[in-house]
């Protein structure tokens, strides 16, 4: 028998060794994590565009930073948020979910881990996410150049 062209539903999947939750997992995973990196862009060019700063260019190295830090910084936001939201067992079972082997965000590990656990996720992601957003808008910009690191900014 030969292979037709209608091998299943999911043909990127077809030979994949991984479980289906642990496909489920991975796919869920990159999810959040390119809602983290698009939130975190976009908050970027929106600070930039308020404090009269250029638009970020991926050729900057320090751009490349900036973005990085932003998304870190978000995903720590989201991670505090939801865990003042867990009940204390919650929080344990989140604490064992970050836990991860090493080599993995475990920060990400954790957000998998509330996105399987709670059925509004996303809409605390959002309501998280817009709050941190407008909490760094609304604060003064950062002083630039030798005076603002002398002034501490």
């Amino acid at each position: 028998m030969t292979d037709g062209p209608f091998r299943g539903a999911f043909p990127h999947q077809h030979g994949d060794p991984r479980s289906l939750v642990e496909r489920i997992t991975a796919q869920l995973r990159e999810r959040i994590q390119e809602a983290i990196e698009l939130a975190g862009l976009e908050l970027m060019v929106e600070l930039r565009r308020r404090h009269g700063r250029p638009a970020p260019e991926t050729s900057s190295a320090a751009d490349r930073a900036e973005f990085a830090d932003t998304a870190r910084d978000l995903l720590d936001h989201l991670r505090g948020a939801f865990r003042t939201e867990l009940s204390p067992e919650d929080r344990v079972d989140l604490d064992r979910a970050e836990a991860s082997p090493p080599g993995t965000d475990s920060a990400l590990s954790g957000q998998v881990w509330l996105a399987r656990r709670l059925p509004d996720y996303w809409q605390r992601f959002e309501a998280h996410r817009a709050r941190y957003a407008q909490a760094r808008l609304d604060a003064p910009a950062p002083r630039t150049g030798w005076l603002g690191r002398i002034l501490g900014g």
